[in-house]
């Protein structure tokens, strides 16, 4: 159930960081709601997971979903470059997601 919730925190990471970027083009109560409960989310999951998860472990799984996550929504939804290295590198931070969530 901890790794579940751990992904959720994830997912809430990426909600957060794709509304900071909403949030530059057009302030709006919507914005700054779906922004809050993003984070509040995240962190609330987070903590969850860390009561049962290895700390380091942890960080790492919900860091690693929202900078892949981030990265994936910003080329589909905000015109970023979709060049093949940067999915060569996001690729290498979910094998290394995985491969923390294989040992640990």
């Amino acid at each position: 159930m901890a790794w579940i919730v751990l992904i959720i925190a994830g997912m809430f990471e990426v909600l957060g960081v794709t509304m900071i970027n909403k949030l530059n083009e057009k302030p709006s109560f919507k914005n700054i709601s779906l922004f809050i409960l993003g984070f509040a989310g995240s962190f609330g999951c987070l903590s969850y997971s860390m009561s049962y998860l290895p700390m380091g472990t942890a960080y790492a799984i919900w860091t690693g979903i929202g900078t892949a996550g981030g990265a994936i929504v910003g080329m589909f939804f905000f015109q970023e470059s979709k060049d093949w290295k940067r999915l060569v590198c996001i690729g290498l931070i979910l094998a290394s997601a995985v491969g923390l969530k294989l040992i640990a």
